[in-house]
């Protein structure tokens, strides 16, 4: 599952306009993904230039250069 972490994202966009399949919401100072239509196809990972958008598979993140953290 993608998650987006909030409280570090600066709200550019830039991974709104890379997801093929239009998941994720910006609004004003809110932003989230919309689980029902996401793929998982990580574009929006690659994309994000402050590495707030991370991948959690049951517990554990890996972010956008594959390192592994524990949650």
């Amino acid at each position: 599952m993608i998650e987006i972490l909030p409280d570090k994202c600066d709200f550019c966009g830039c991974c709104v306009g890379v997801c093929p399949e239009d998941a994720i919401e910006l609004k004003e100072a809110e932003i989230s993904i919309i689980d029902e239509r996401c793929t998982n196809c990580s574009k929006c990972i690659w994309s994000c230039p402050i590495e707030v958008i991370v991948f959690n598979k049951e517990g554990i993140l890996i972010d956008q250069f594959k390192s592994v953290k524990s949650v």
